[in-house]
């Protein structure tokens, strides 16, 4: 009986492990090459990955929600039926298989400082960066599971280094995390269950339950609250009237859609407008480096794109070369691929600048969180009739409230005021052909 080795594939250059979040299959089921197997999460992108060959699903060498080595043995397929869970893994593909162990609970209510040979606390992707940048990992603060330092936590501390600022003591950071986080009561460990993590109960008269974080969303933590800590944040805000691209959009969508292939949505004339607010203020599209700003020459727009699971921000490479029409099939392309979790970690990877469309839910006003290591990120709120005044004489209009949150290190609000007034400018006396 002939076994297909399924392998942990390498999502990328610089990523060196995955969270294995989800099978498809179970042991004994019969599959077909290429159809999806597993998912996986990583530092760069959620994705789905196929079968490599055609059999039955033998051994499940990894079970979901652990930490696997790229390369890493995760499974067995069997060319015929009859295998079981229980069966031995073969002495080659246990050895191959590279599972991150969780740390073991510490008794003392305060721990020690991590020295950087406590592997099980770091990933091989984070201990690699360590060493390239001579960074002690017991000097970085943990922020994931017990303490396990990711990647943005090292990023973090390495722009605090640049900054010429004394880093925090990992002691002091992991006391305050924990008292941050810490639940009120601990419920009863009967209502725990040990499979999925979930728990129901009654905590201070509340009935509750408690569901933990999926991959995704513990990276997207670790992410915001890394780029709070980096960059000093200021939001600013215009009202855009967008009454004339309205009136365009509605006379051109159905011919849009019938040459193109793809809907005519309000995002391309954002994105646009974007484009010429960057050119107009480059220093939006830069990034810092120690006491040096790294001015990009291309401009990598990032859209953030909220799933059913989390949020990712796909990126349009080299925005400023595509016309209207190229920018919006790239976005429609890059919106379902991100939905089929169909990203590779190339399409997420190398943004410059990035734009969150709150907007889309409803919402008038917000001040989004910038995506490190760039400096801004562009907002859009809900477009909504209301009555303004137009030469002194009062008409409803489609308006909008655009905001750029921005880092105040690098750009002041001159700067801001700038590329807000840039936006607006282009959308209210809009003169790109759509077709």
């Amino acid at each position: 009986m002939a076994s297909t080795n399924v392998i942990m594939p390498q999502m990328g250059e610089s990523i060196t492990e995955g969270t294995l979040t989800k099978w498809h299959k179970k042991v004994g089921d019969k599959i077909e090459r290429e159809e999806i197997l597993f998912e996986i999460s990583t530092d760069k992108v959620d994705t789905e990955i196929p079968s490599p060959a055609a059999g039955y699903l033998a051994q499940i060498l990894v079970p979901e929600g652990q930490v696997v080595s790229v390369n890493s043995v995760v499974a067995l397929i069997s060319d015929a039926p009859g295998a079981t869970q229980g069966a031995a893994a073969p002495a080659s593909a246990a050895a191959t298989v590279e599972v991150a162990k969780p740390p073991a609970v510490e008794a003392a209510p305060a721990p020690a400082a991590r020295s950087s040979d406590e592997r099980q606390l770091s990933s091989p992707l984070v201990r690699k960066m360590a060493a390239e940048h001579n960074v002690d990992l017991g000097q970085v603060a943990g922020s994931g599971d017990s303490g396990r330092i990711v990647k943005n936590d090292l990023l973090g501390f390495l722009e605090t280094r640049k900054g010429g600022a004394a880093p925090v003591a990992p002691a002091l950071v992991a006391s305050a995390a924990a008292q941050a986080t810490a639940p009120i009561k601990t419920a009863p460990a009967a209502l725990i269950d040990s499979t999925s993590g979930t728990m129901q109960g009654v905590i201070d008269g509340v009935r509750v339950e408690r569901v933990p974080m999926t991959s995704m969303r513990k990276k997207i933590a670790d992410h915001m609250v890394m780029s709070k800590r980096t960059s000093p944040h200021v939001t600013s805000i215009i009202e855009v009237d967008m009454q004339k691209v309205v009136d365009l959009r509605a006379k051109f969508k159905d011919k849009f859609e019938a040459a193109n292939g793809t809907k005519l949505t309000f995002m391309p004339f954002f994105i646009h407008a974007a484009l010429e607010a960057i050119k107009a203020v480059p220093i939006v599209n830069s990034s810092v480096d120690g006491d040096a700003v790294l001015y990009k020459k291309d401009i990598n727009l990032g859209v953030a794109v909220a799933l059913d699971w989390g949020l990712i921000v796909p990126v349009i490479k080299n925005a400023q070369e595509r016309s209207f029409v190229g920018l919006a099939r790239e976005l429609s392309n890059l919106a379902d691929k991100a939905r089929q979790k169909k990203l590779s970690p190339d399409d997420v990877r190398g943004g410059t600048f990035s734009i969150s469309n709150f907007g889309g839910f409803g919402t008038i006003i917000g001040q989004p969180i910038i995506n490190q290591p760039q400096v801004a990120i562009f907002g859009i709120g809900a477009m909504a009739k209301k009555p303004v005044v137009v030469n002194d004489a009062i008409a409803i209009r489609t308006m909008c409230y655009c905001v750029l949150s921005f880092d105040h290190r690098v750009i002041d609000g001159s700067d801001s005021g700038k590329f807000l007034s840039k936006v607006k400018e282009v959308l209210e006396n809009w003169s790109l052909p759509v077709l």
